[in-house]
């Protein structure tokens, strides 16, 4: 006799004797592990009061917000970024079926809640996302390990400012204007006499606009030459418009040395997904993440190309987010700053961060140790350092160096007495006269101080955790997930799509 055939096939009986067939329930079909069943699970805990405070009074959604943050959430968790794609997956993807309660919202709908409603509030639900990792033991927030990634922007690549040609045009304009002016002194003093001197080392649309007009009026009667003419001409056609749009371009770069036109926000940064090996530069952004257990405890998302500046602003919103700084943190050369340094000594946080140098000096291979600053002999109480020949370099002055961020370190300048006829000479330096070095004393002590704990074996234990810890996430981002693209634009959306991302990471980890 035969066995049944076991079916989830559900069968109703009518009084005629008639058989219906039932389709089997989306409860049934899920797996109890199935990550999409932690995502249901998290988002119900959370508290989503300021994702609903983001709707307007005076009618209701269509769609509640929560369960429109566990499909994202849910999309961003299964390599899913594109609102038509997650659109088309709540129509055919049982999983996107039994998260939404069948419910079908549109891409529209889907882009307006990502790109809107979850601006400025995202960061909270993350936090309490890691706060029930920390109930769990999953994770504790007293020790991160920090690091960071570039990911290029949904921009174009080949249309961008750059500042250092905007500066270029801005000094040729000046030089040009002051050769117009030279010119038009010599021809015409005596309509100038009374004039008021004009200097340009400031200049803007008004000024040049007003200067362009004397020159004309001083001219009006003179035999001016075919060039000049034509060079007043253009002057006062283009110069005017062209300095109001370069204001423009510098007040949309904010410090920056570039943008993409097609996204302001993005700055060009060189990746390491280069394709063509030619070191070509992308717009992007700079996503810097803090880690413990391979789980992301915070994420930020900078302008800047390289690391130095992100670290006090990335930590300050992790006490934002928190309520507390971490107790220790841990990084590599790339943090390792007078800035960063400080920083960290303030808010009493153990850091085990590199500096520049520290894995250099650790090489086989040196790279010009000897004469090296940082290899110089110092003397503390003669205030001197000796050169690799042994003579005295004499303290010759101080001056201030103000970074980026406004950070202001203070340097010490010293000089050798002769380097004329040393043989070391052409090793030792290519200036002019005697070699003149800065030394930032601050910075050497705690790079001293930084070098005892990170040999300690303490320093140890976490330098060898930090790649292990956070760099997997990065590769688990770009390569598992595919994400190597923001698809939003504007850093604000880029930020929740950082979000997005580390929740989705998280929880995928969580469901492990």
């Amino acid at each position: 006799m035969k066995k049944p055939i076991k079916t989830n096939v559900k069968f109703k009986e009518y009084s005629q004797g008639q058989v219906m067939l039932l389709p089997p329930s989306l409860e049934e079909m899920i797996d109890v592990n199935h990550p999409v069943r932690v995502v249901n699970r998290v988002i119900d805990q959370i508290e989503i009061d300021p994702v609903i405070e983001k709707y307007k009074g005076g009618g209701t959604s269509s769609y509640h917000p929560r369960m429109l943050l566990k499909v994202v959430v849910f999309a961003y968790l299964m390599n899913i970024y594109s609102s038509r794609r997650i659109e088309a997956a709540l129509k055919e993807n049982i999983y996107f079926m039994w998260i939404s309660g069948m419910s079908q919202p549109d891409h529209n709908t889907i882009n307006r809640f990502r790109s809107e409603r979850l601006h400025g509030v995202l960061r909270k639900v993350f936090g309490q996302v890691v706060e029930l990792l920390a109930l769990e033991g999953l994770v504790s927030l007293k020790e991160v390990y920090i690091d960071g990634t570039k990911i290029e922007a949904n921009a174009n690549r080949y249309t961008f400012v750059w500042g250092r040609a905007i500066k270029t045009n801005i000094g040729r304009i000046k030089k040009q204007l002051e050769e117009l002016w030279a010119y038009t002194l010599k021809l015409a003093a005596e309509e100038l006499q009374d004039t008021t001197p004009t200097t340009f080392e400031q200049i803007d649309e008004k000024k040049v606009e007003e200067t362009i007009a004397k020159i004309n009026e001083a001219l009006k009667d003179k035999p001016v030459s075919k060039k000049v003419a034509q060079k007043l001409t253009y002057a006062k056609k283009n110069w005017p418009g062209n300095l109001a749009k370069y204001d423009e371009q510098q007040k949309i770069l904010q410090g920056r040395n570039s943008y993409s036109k097609t996204d302001p926000d993005a700055t060009f940064m060189r990746m390491k997904e280069d394709h063509m090996l030619n070191g070509q530069l992308k717009p992007g952004y700079n996503f810097q993440i803090s880690t413990q257990n391979q789980f992301i405890l915070l994420y930020s998302i900078h302008q800047t190309t390289t690391d130095f500046g992100t670290l006090p602003v990335h930590l300050n919103q992790f006490e934002d987010l928190y309520g507390k700084m971490p107790e220790v943190a841990t990084a590599d050369a790339g943090y390792g700053s007078d800035e960063n340094y400080t920083f960290l000594e303030e808010n009493k946080i153990t850091a085990y961060v590199k500096d520049t140098y520290f894995d250099k000096d650790r090489t086989s291979k040196p790279y010009h140790q000897d004469f090296h600053t940082n290899n110089l002999f110092y003397n503390p109480q003669l205030d001197c350092f000796y050169c690799p020949m042994g003579q005295p370099m004499a303290f010759i002055g101080k001056r201030k160096k103000v970074t980026d961020n406004g950070f202001e370190q203070e340097l010490s300048l010293y000089q050798a007495v002769n380097c004329q006829g040393c043989p070391l000479r052409v090793v030792c330096h290519n200036r002019k006269g005697n070699r003149t070095i800065e030394v930032n004393h601050r910075l050497r002590k705690f790079i001293q101080k930084a070098r005892e704990i990170l040999l300690s074996e303490e320093g140890i234990k976490h330098r060898k955790q930090r790649p292990a810890d956070v760099e997997p996430v990065f590769g688990n981002i770009k390569q598992n997930k595919g994400f190597k693209r923001f698809m939003l634009k504007g850093k604000d959306k880029v930020e929740i799509e950082a979000g997005l991302l580390s929740i989705a990471h998280n929880l995928k980890k969580w469901s492990c």
